[in-house]
């Protein structure tokens, strides 16, 4: 908690709170069904929920922004993104039962009413956001490809619609072809060594219509 409250010093009382019992209800949870790397989570905040939050330094959603996190997984970057955005709406979608059922618990369990939760494959989703957000989960022309349809033309931030990605390592070939596309090094908000290899890639409506 030190890191987040070192970086989002503006956190409210009720933000403080959920962001806490968040690390308890993960360790909780993470002795039953592994959603989150054995190794990683004695690092939970700073690789996990401080990840997560880069989104919110990269950009200040607009109240009534709808944002869909795809492949959630335990609820990440879903989850901090709701609790820092309680202004805004989030869809968390997985495939796999058991982590959509975690994230359900987590949802329920901080009363996060910004929040809800679906098991389905991304591919099958049809519903409409102004963003989509997610960490990692494929190659991301293949991730454009799944989610192209979700993204709306209705739009309500200075930011264009589309796709914020969390991604880490040589991106190079994998950005090839895909244009505009916009990286920013996390590095630049976050200064512990985690991050030196870590990108938000950000990809404009225009551009995710036609990957």
């Amino acid at each position: 908690m030190k890191l987040i409250r070192k970086y989002f010093p503006e956190l409210t009382p009720s933000q403080v709170f959920r962001f806490e019992e968040l690390g308890n209800l993960y360790i909780s949870w993470n002795n039953k069904i592994n959603v989150i790397s054995r190794k990683d989570i004695a690092h939970l905040y700073e690789r996990h929920v401080l990840h997560s939050l880069a989104i919110a330094k990269f950009n200040s959603f607009s109240p009534g922004t709808t944002i869909l996190d795809v492949g959630t997984g335990g609820g990440l970057p879903g989850i901090p993104l709701a609790i820092y955005f309680p202004e805004c709406s989030f869809t968390l979608i997985d495939s796999v039962r058991k982590k959509i059922m975690v994230t359900h618990s987590i949802c329920e369990t901080l009363k996060l009413k910004n929040t809800r939760t679906i098991k389905i494959r991304a591919e099958q989703f049809n519903d409409q956001f102004n963003f989509i957000v997610a960490r990692g989960v494929t190659d991301l022309a293949e991730f454009m490809r799944w989610v192209v349809k979700n993204i709306s033309s209705k739009s309500g931030n200075g930011l264009e619609n589309g796709i914020i990605y969390l991604k880490g390592g040589d991106l190079a070939t994998e950005l090839t072809g895909i244009k505009p596309v916009h990286v920013t090094e996390i590095s630049r908000y976050f200064e512990e060594d985690y991050f030196r290899t870590k990108k938000i890639i950000y990809v404009p409506s225009g551009q995710s219509q036609n990957p």
